[in-house]
């Protein structure tokens, strides 16, 4: 069963998540923004160095505390990892009152009727047991949605909560990710269809079990005012999706009982040039504005 203190907190307590899980194949473009070339390294191993050193200058800054960050989103190896001697998921939750999850997923399928599904995920339940003794608290597994096709978007939630149940099976809870792109030529008609799909699957899920949610900021204020209220959902958390911090604090205001788990947008002007003073003030203001974005109480 998961940890009631980690439970309290991902259910009640006023913050944002922080997704710091770029995997293989976003972490040349998040090493880019940070100012680190591709020129810079050759080959995964330093790349991924490079990315964690990054990762730790981030969860070891003064402002990246449970007070505001309620909980972070690792990349595999960054759960294998350490921090200040420790293994990662025991330094967030000890030393910073951070809930640690893991991203399960490995990447995305083709698109099909206007999709991408998941792709399959071999060795899930052996990374459950190991991410649950590491004191992992949740997971996360992120689809695509580019158009409103009901046969498509039945697809992705059917996925999703299919997997979702095996994750739950270890004690584990599952943050449920159909992203729907901020380019779709119909995204209010998409989160419609979403929208329909999400309370049908949220209907049918055993008593007593819970997920997150993890959606595109919508177009319509309060559409998924209805999932926040659900039974089955612990928390509904928002994606920056490639909106600009700015945009997406914005947008995010506008949703009541959704907080943010930004990933872009939440390490925006960071750069490894500089210095930590000036790092860890450009964290404190990132992580204000969008705790204040996430606790919008009016």
């Amino acid at each position: 069963m998961p940890d009631d203190a980690m439970t309290a907190q991902m259910s009640n307590k006023g913050g944002f998540i922080a997704a710091l899980d770029q995997s293989g194949g976003s972490t040349p473009g998040a090493l880019r923004l940070y100012g680190i070339p591709d020129s810079a390294y050759s080959g995964d191993e330093e790349m991924f160095r490079l990315m964690h050193e990054m990762r730790v200058r981030i969860m070891t800054a003064p402002a990246f505390t449970g007070g505001k960050v309620i909980g972070a989103i690792l990349f595999e190896r960054t759960m294998d990892g350490e921090a200040q001697g420790k293994s990662v998921p025991t330094y967030l939750w000890k030393d910073r009152g951070v809930v640690p999850f893991l991203k399960v997923d490995k990447g995305l399928e083709a698109e099909k009727d206007g999709v991408s599904l998941m792709k399959p995920i071999p060795g899930l339940d052996a990374l459950l047991e190991r991410a649950t003794k590491l004191g992992i608290f949740g997971t996360k597994m992120r689809s695509v949605i580019n158009l409103p096709s009901p046969q498509g978007i039945a697809a992705i939630v059917k996925q999703q909560f299919e997997v979702a149940a095996q994750i739950a099976r270890h004690g584990l809870i599952p943050i449920i990710e159909p992203e729907v792109s901020i380019k779709s030529p119909d995204k209010k008609g998409a989160e419609a269809i979403l929208l329909t799909e999400l309370t049908r699957a949220l209907d049918a899920l055993p008593s007593g079990r819970k997920v997150m949610l993890k959606l595109t900021l919508p177009d319509e204020t309060d559409l998924y005012a209805p999932l926040v209220r659900h039974p089955g959902v612990m928390r509904v958390v928002a994606l920056s999706g490639g909106y600009s911090r700015a945009e997406a604090c914005k947008r995010l205001k506008a949703q009541h009982g959704v907080i943010a788990s930004f990933s872009r947008a939440f390490t925006e002007g960071l750069t490894v040039s500089m210095t930590d003073a000036a790092f860890n003030a450009a964290l404190a203001q990132s992580t204000d504005e969008i705790y204040a974005a996430s606790t919008v109480k009016d």
